[in-house]
């Protein structure tokens, strides 16, 4: 059971770590960003676009036929186009259009839009005026960002990290990633607090002694170790200018000359 729990724990630590969402958290993503290109692009760069149900709150004018028959020409009678705003029942009493599926991924994402914004709309046919080009790529990033937003929530509460590491889950690489990998790694461990601190706690001696060797007085965290540890005072002094904190949101972690 010691060997499940230090594999758990690293597993979840590293991933956060190594700023990699688990692989099932990542598909989910890709198919809401794949489905907002879907919803936000102009049927002559992608027809699926055009087989949207006619309620689709889209600047485009152009639709294929409005027909539910002609919509699901060729699929199975079992398939219905989906209104916009109709939630897919449950339990499932019709399977609705493959892309009207795609399209109710974004639904989470549109709150506080009428329309949604259109990409490469200098590619569409003559259409009524649009809004600025600008406003709309805007648009558009602020919906990716919220998908981004949307990952980053279900990873920390379905993949929550021990309670001793504090360090929120990111999507982009950490400054201090870019040095040498012997440096980087060190980081690394220190920052899941499981390597040199000489008090270690580890799955293997669960018991010892958490004191810290050079004061005697405090538990030798890396908070104390890096911050307050008198027998460090003098590299502290030397090393550490400006650095007053190690907390996850503290600015060593996001500033290259402090880390170097």
């Amino acid at each position: 059971m010691r060997v499940d729990a230090k594999s758990s724990f690293f597993a979840d630590v590293l991933s956060v770590e190594s700023c990699l969402p688990p692989v099932s958290l990542l598909i989910t993503h890709w198919q809401r960003l794949a489905a907002l290109r879907v919803v936000c692009s102009p049927p002559s760069v992608n027809p699926a676009m055009a087989r949207l149900h006619p309620s689709f709150p889209s600047l485009s004018v152009h639709r294929a036929p409005d027909s539910s028959r002609a919509l699901t020409s060729g699929l199975s009678s079992v398939y219905l186009p989906l209104h916009w705003k109709t939630p897919r029942p449950v339990p499932p009493l019709r399977n609705d259009l493959p892309v009207d599926a795609v399209a109710h991924r974004t639904i989470p994402f549109t709150l506080g839009l009428s329309r949604m914004p259109m990409i490469n709309s200098q590619l569409m046919c003559p259409t009524p005026i649009l809004p600025p080009q600008s406003l709309m790529d805007s648009t558009y990033s602020t919906l990716k960002k919220r998908v981004r937003e949307a990952l980053l929530e279900e990873w920390a509460s379905l993949f929550p990290t021990p309670g001793d590491y504090l360090h929120p889950p990111a999507l982009h690489p950490r400054p201090f990633m870019g040095l040498s990998k012997f440096v980087a790694g060190r980081i690394h461990q220190m920052r899941a607090g499981k390597g040199y601190l000489a008090a270690l706690r580890t799955w293997r001696s669960p018991d010892v002694d958490t004191s810290c060797p050079g004061s005697g007085l405090e538990p030798e965290t890396f908070e104390h170790a890096i911050l307050s540890c008198p027998s460090r005072q003098y590299s502290r002094s030397r090393l550490l200018h400006g650095v007053t904190d190690v907390d996850s949101e503290g600015p060593l972690w996001s500033s290259l000359p402090l880390l170097k």
